[in-house]
């Protein structure tokens, strides 16, 4: 494997690659609770433990750290909702995938919302770039759950008239506005009402004889 090169085009040894590790985990860590505009690359140098020469060996200015970041953090939402989602086939398969996401959340009690969803509001209108890589990665995140409706409307379980996309359209959006609401209330609920109304609406394209639980059933869970 090549090695990775830093800000100023050198390759870096394994001591340079984990020191810029440190510096873009910390930098990710902070720009999710402080926000990006608030988060300075004074912060990051003194929550990394590095020196401004470390600093700019690696990243020559809060841009490009910035675009780590976004890679950084779509990286890992999306590997946690491919192990989620990879398998999903059914409305059960759904509601667990709600479960997860909900418990996720409530271990900050909604605090800072989705990390891609924040970097989103915050970057959208700022950096034409940032917001492009960001959709592309919602596209794929938002593709998970369509394949895994496509192989429920494959399967029978879903009815044919069912537009798969249109629906991972509206749980992508209860997802995130969910997010949205448990970051301001700092609780989870309405994050679970948003989704279990999504999923809600799935259930209205379920074929006879599946798996569903009826519409609401999902929403005895707290």
């Amino acid at each position: 494997m090549a090695e990775k090169a830093s800000g100023n085009g050198a390759r870096l040894t394994a001591r340079g690659r984990a020191t810029r590790e440190r510096i873009l985990r910390a930098a990710a860590e902070m720009m999710h609770v402080k926000g990006v505009t608030l988060t300075t690359l004074d912060d990051v140098r003194a929550a990394s433990g590095t020196s401004k020469s470390q600093l700019y060996r690696h990243y020559l200015d809060k841009d490009a750290l910035v675009r780590d970041v976004v890679a950084l953090q779509a990286a890992q939402v999306l590997q946690g909702q491919q192990q989620l989602l990879r398998k999903l086939s059914s409305l059960r398969g759904l509601e667990r995938w709600r479960d997860a996401v909900v418990e996720h959340n409530a271990l900050r009690n909604g605090a800072y919302g989705c990390p891609l969803g924040s970097l989103a509001s915050e970057l959208g209108d700022q950096d034409e770039a940032a917001r492009k890589a960001i959709l592309r990665y919602f596209d794929t995140w938002e593709g998970l759950l369509k394949a895994g409706l496509d192989r429920m409307k494959d399967t029978g379980v879903l009815r044919s008239d069912a537009d798969t996309g249109e629906l991972a359209t509206g749980l992508m959006a209860a997802l995130q506005g969910g997010h949205l609401l448990a970051q301001t209330t700092r609780n989870v609920r309405p994050m679970r009402i948003a989704l279990d109304m999504a999923i809600d609406h799935v259930k209205v394209f379920a074929a006879a004889g599946d798996d569903t639980t009826p519409p609401g059933e999902g929403r005895r869970r707290r």
